[in-house]
């Protein structure tokens, strides 16, 4: 199995940007893409909806950063709680650059015995969560005329999956918000793209994904390995930053399993 390539020098390649990561808690995508931006040069903001484990993290980005950054517990499924969210970004900085929409729920279950409440509570989450995020988002960079939204989908949205249903139908739809809404917004000079990660190991997937499965869908892989979080995180920061500057409406493959 190949090995993963050194971590990352940091480029200032976003530098005095001030950057809200959503579901930045733990050990995933989220918090490795709050690490990558605040490494960055990024004044990073954090949230999620385990109050104790945001905790945790804006701690440990503090000891890595040296700057302990602004964390505001969010359940993206509240639309008042969003509207917090971005008020308190608003207060503490006075403006906002980037958001990184992470928030995402999955589980399985065949169609023939999902019920109606598993298919909700993903759809809410994964999918109407980071519409009321870029909405929120748009809501504050339309006026100050700048901005960039980086989106958080999945190649499960191209492929299927037995028991994805759910997940799949949520994560084909962020990548349909995703360039409906940078059409919308590139008029006023804001950017909107997505990543769509496949296989991105962390010790929660580890703990809920068997033995089996892990190793069938590693084995998929070019590299022969699950990506880094923080390789998905470099991407996530190239698209926020200036090196994308005509880059909206896109689906970034971090893998290669695009269709």
């Amino acid at each position: 199995m190949a090995t993963p390539p050194p971590y990352p020098r940091a480029h200032g390649l976003l530098d005095g940007k001030v950057t809200l990561v959503t579901a930045a808690a733990g050990a995933g995508i989220g918090y490795a893409a709050a690490r990558r931006c605040a490494e960055e040069g990024a004044t990073v903001v954090v949230s999620d909806r385990h109050e104790r484990r945001l905790g945790e993290a804006a701690e440990a980005l503090a000891e890595l950063t040296g700057v302990k950054p602004l964390a505001v517990p969010c359940d993206v499924t509240s639309e008042t709680e969003v509207q917090a969210l971005f008020e308190a970004v608003e207060q503490a900085h006075g403006r906002l650059d980037v958001v990184v929409n992470n928030a995402g729920l999955g589980g399985t279950a065949r169609l023939v015995d999902m019920t109606d409440e598993q298919w909700d509570v993903v759809l809410d989450v994964t999918l109407t969560g980071t519409m009321r995020c870029t909405r929120a988002a748009l809501r504050r960079m339309v006026p100050q005329g700048s901005g960039v939204i980086v989106n958080n989908s999945s190649v499960i949205g191209w492929r299927a999956q037995e028991g994805q249903a759910h997940y799949a139908a949520a994560k084909a739809g962020v990548m349909a918000l995703t360039r409906c809404a940078a059409v919308e917004a590139a008029p006023h000079g804001i950017r909107v793209n997505a990543v769509a990660p496949s296989l991105a190991m962390h010790p929660f997937l580890a703990k809920v994904t068997s033995d089996e499965l892990l190793a069938e869908l590693t084995a998929r892989e070019a590299f022969g390995r699950s990506a880094e979080p923080w390789e998905v995180a470099n991407v996530i920061v190239f698209l926020a930053s200036e090196y994308s500057t005509y880059m909206t409406g896109e689906v970034i493959s971090v893998s290669s399993r695009h269709p």
